[in-house]
């Protein structure tokens, strides 16, 4: 029988780890430090948060983007009192204007959910480039391993990123330590969401809650079970996640090229 506490980890050891991969990051690069996309959500959080233990606020930054249209106003308070509890230097930008800009070219689609919701990921990467490039910064990712192993994040938007501190953590992993951290409660608790459109939520979009999501990646990726015998445990569940997987191998890969050269 698989069960969550199969996931847990010596927190404070993995801190430690994560915080030396940043700072090793940052040195590696000969950059100022690292720029963060700040949601409000735990993965962006435990990232500040991580940055800040590695590299001191003053070589962190965030920048908040929310989309009037879309972004709870609960998600922008959570953002804005991460980034001053870690006293940081942040910036905030609506970006429903660019989203308005794009929406006047003659190609552009209303009723396309997706692809709207996709570029409001790809206007944030662009800004937190920006950031990067004119201050001689990182632009650190805030996925986790259940979003990269299933495919749930924006290809050149949120995962367009230089590094991913929470990359080997699934997300049930990621409360854990944000709890060890000392994450505020509400943020801890609260659904995850991506906010690419009203009332958007990731588990009901995905169809499955990130526990089982996490246990069925475990067993697979991990532990190398057999799907039948995980099957036994999370039935159809299993093959939902597979599938998820394998149509996103694409977003974990460099694009192909033709090869020319003999």
């Amino acid at each position: 029988m698989l069960t969550l506490e199969m996931l847990k980890l010596d927190w404070e050891n993995v801190s430690d780890l994560i915080t030396g991969f940043i700072k090793g990051m940052v040195a590696g690069s000969k950059t100022n430090g690292v720029v963060i996309g700040l949601s409000g959500g735990i993965d962006s959080t435990v990232v500040a948060y991580l940055s800040v233990k590695a590299l001191g606020n003053e070589r962190v930054y965030g920048l908040i983007m929310p989309d009037a249209n879309v972004t709870p106003s609960q998600d922008i308070e959570d953002a804005r009192s991460v980034a001053e509890r870690l006293n940081i230097t942040y910036w905030y930008r609506d970006i429903s204007d660019i989203v308005e800009a794009y929406s006047k070219s003659p190609f552009f689609t209303p009723d396309s959910k997706v692809a709207l919701g996709n570029l409001r990921a790809r206007i944030r990467m662009s800004l937190l480039y920006y950031v990067a490039n004119s201050k001689n910064l990182l632009v650190a990712g805030t996925g986790d391993r259940s979003e990269i192993l299933i495919g749930y994040f924006t290809k050149y938007g949120d995962g367009g990123v230089d590094f991913l501190p929470i990359g080997d953590l699934y997300k049930t992993q990621v409360r854990w330590l944000g709890k060890h951290l000392g994450i505020p409660e509400n943020i801890l608790t609260k659904p995850s969401s991506p906010q690419l459109w009203p009332g958007h939520k990731a588990e009901e979009e995905l169809g499955i809650t990130y526990d089982r999501i996490d246990l069925i990646l475990h067993a697979v990726f991990d532990l190398r079970m057999e799907t039948e015998e995980v099957r036994k445990q999370f039935g159809e569940d299993v093959d939902r996640v597979l599938e998820l997987h394998a149509k996103s191998s694409h977003k974990r890969a460099m694009p192909p090229i033709a090869r020319v050269r003999t």
